[in-house]
């Protein structure tokens, strides 16, 4: 079956999420693979958006954390302050989403500028709530496209912490939380070696080369001794994302193409 490097990205990144998790869920390819899950192999599943929303079940993916189908579909909403300081900062959630502009092999990660700060080429949202839950959730789990662009040597600007300067140097910092496990990309998954914390390439997705991963990183990118390859997509789940962006579609009156290219 026909699949985009987006629905392999988004349907891996699902797969790395359990029944029993209590996940901070952020906008766009984050939302996309923890409603797969929740709509597949993970029906219990606890989603959390930065708004406050406890245990939502949207039916369509929603615009932005403010999006009332959040609300509506949620169990419980409570004020952010109370998310983060006690649902977040006190250790209540297992596993969090992040996405980044650019990001080095330790997964630190740039949503600030690119370029100098005071003039930069491009400036971008900023952190939000992304530095908290790098360091408050039990584990982080990052969803990007993977180029030279995004995947650089040196970040421009330090917004959320990976694995800081490699080793311990999040043990160093006080940080006591697992950290990033997996950085899944439309080309492949890469994980932390145990002791440099440098992130390797574990999986490459059917038909990827890698010469192509070199091309599309701009570090020296390892690979791991027993380099995989990761298990494409089955009917169910591309039937089921699929449904997912076309009521989303519908629902907010645009085409689906950018979640499929």
């Amino acid at each position: 079956m026909d699949y985009t490097p987006t629905e392999m990205m988004t349907v891996v990144a699902s797969r790395a999420l359990e029944n029993d998790d209590v996940c901070f869920v952020g906008i766009g390819a984050p939302s996309a693979a923890c409603n797969l899950a929740r709509l597949t192999r993970c029906p219990d599943i606890t989603l959390i958006y930065e708004s406050g929303t406890i245990a939502t079940r949207p039916d369509v993916l929603p615009l932005s954390i403010g999006d009332g189908e959040l609300c509506e579909t949620a169990l419980n909403t409570v004020p952010v302050v109370e998310m983060f300081r006690y649902w977040l900062q006190g250790g209540r959630i297992t596993k969090g989403f992040l996405g980044a502009a650019q990001i080095d092999k330790f997964a630190n990660i740039n949503t600030t500028v690119v370029g100098e700060y005071g003039t930069p080429k491009v400036r971008l949202p900023g952190g939000g709530g992304a530095p908290e839950i790098a360091t408050s959730c039990g584990e982080i789990l990052i969803t990007m496209k993977q180029s030279r662009r995004g995947f650089v040597e040196k970040i421009d600007f330090f917004t959320s912490l990976g694995f800081g300067e490699g080793g311990d140097h999040r043990e160093r910092l006080g940080v006591t939380t697992k950290g990033p496990t997996k950085i899944m990309t439309d080309l492949c998954v890469m994980e932390p070696k145990a002791e440099s914390k440098e992130f390797v390439v574990t999986s490459m997705h059917p038909g990827v080369t890698r010469d192509q991963l070199i091309e599309a990183t701009g570090w020296a990118l390892n690979f791991s001794a027993d380099v995989a390859e990761t298990a494409a997509p089955t009917a169910v789940e591309l039937e089921v994302l699929r449904d997912l962006h076309t009521r989303t579609a519908r629902a907010h009156g645009a085409t689906n193409k950018g979640e499929a290219a």
